[in-house]
């Protein structure tokens, strides 16, 4: 009854933790998610100021080439007014004098101007400015935002981890953060979950690992142990690459990459039970795991103990328009 005891008031303990953390998360969201929002404002403020110049100089432009023309055509109003005043003057004349200047009359009388032709597309294009407004405003905002297709789970993050606001970088931190125990968290080294798992289908990210010296990346069954230390083995729920100094290894093996990869594409295909790792710069193959997987896998990201300045990120989509179009 004791060990129950005990376990109850840690589970109250941890509870009361997550409860004190929870105010913190949704003070900090809150404050992300208005930051995000007020960066898409700007985008639309300045998209809407574009759309509206581009309205205001097409009225400039054509504008410019109707008082043109409306220069050419008073013109020539003016010239056959006059015209028209010395013929009606001529024909007030006597029959003798209107006789002897016929010739002129008749010449002043026929018009050799050519009859003004109006112009087409002169109007504003509305057409061009308003449709389909809103989807082609944004197609241009998703030129501008990026999609990634693995976002970090901080509720499964080690206390040595920090991540970013955008929760698309890991890195190393100290000294350990105080963190709740929930049942997600990791607890020992730098280790850090991608917030959706994999039960079907085929996945892949790619991952920035540029001069680290040591990290570790690959994906973890769901039960994972996330409370003790772990071997990187599938025995163990884990399937990866590594770095350590110079050499990579998976399970097993020592690779020989023909260069040392500065990004890396992970590849999860979950019915062939296919596991890869590649060259993001060629996509040549660097190695790969065959296997039956059973339950739901995640992507693992552990930056271990690297107090470099850069963080392990995880790349854009280079699929962007196609994922932003399933959400």
């Amino acid at each position: 009854m004791e060990k129950q005891l005990d376990k109850c008031i840690y589970a109250d303990e941890v509870y009361k933790d997550m409860v004190k953390h929870m105010a913190g998360q949704r003070t900090a969201t809150e404050k992300k998610i208005q930051k995000e929002f007020e960066q898409l404002h700007q985008l639309l403020r300045e998209e809407e100021e574009a759309r509206l110049t581009a309205v205001r100089e097409e009225e400039e432009e054509k504008k410019k080439v109707i008082d043109r023309e409306l220069d050419i055509i008073q013109g020539q109003i003016l010239s056959l007014e006059n015209s028209i005043h010395q013929v009606e003057n001529y024909l007030k004349q006597d029959d003798v004098s209107f006789l002897k200047d016929y010739k002129r009359i008749t010449s002043r009388a026929q018009c050799t101007l050519q009859d003004p032709q109006l112009l087409s597309g002169a109007l504003i294009d509305e057409a061009k400015h308003l449709g389909n407004l809103k989807f082609r405003v944004c197609a241009k905002m998703q030129e501008k935002v990026k999609y990634t297709p693995v976002i970090l789970d901080p509720n499964t993050a080690s206390g040595w981890v920090v991540l970013s606001d955008d929760l698309t970088t890991v890195g190393y931190m100290t000294p350990k953060q105080n963190l709740p125990n929930n049942p997600e968290r990791f607890t020992e080294h730098a280790i850090v979950l991608g917030s959706e798992g994999f039960t079907s289908g085929k996945h892949s990210w790619e991952v920035q690992v540029g001069d680290r010296l040591k990290w570790v990346i690959g994906v973890a069954r769901e039960s994972v142990d996330r409370k003790h230390d772990c071997f990187l083995k599938p025995l163990y729920g884990l399937w990866s690459m590594w770095k350590q100094g110079d050499e990579y290894h998976i399970t097993g093996k020592t690779l020989s990459p023909q260069s040392a990869p500065q990004r890396i594409t992970v590849e999860l295909d979950f019915e062939r039970g296919r596991l890869s790792f590649y060259d993001s710069s060629d996509m040549s193959l660097i190695s790969k795991y065959t296997c039956r997987f059973k339950e739901k896998m995640f992507p693992y990201f552990n930056t271990q103990v690297d107090m470099s300045e850069k963080p392990l990120q995880m790349c854009p989509s280079k699929e962007c328009q196609a994922e932003m179009n399933n959400v």
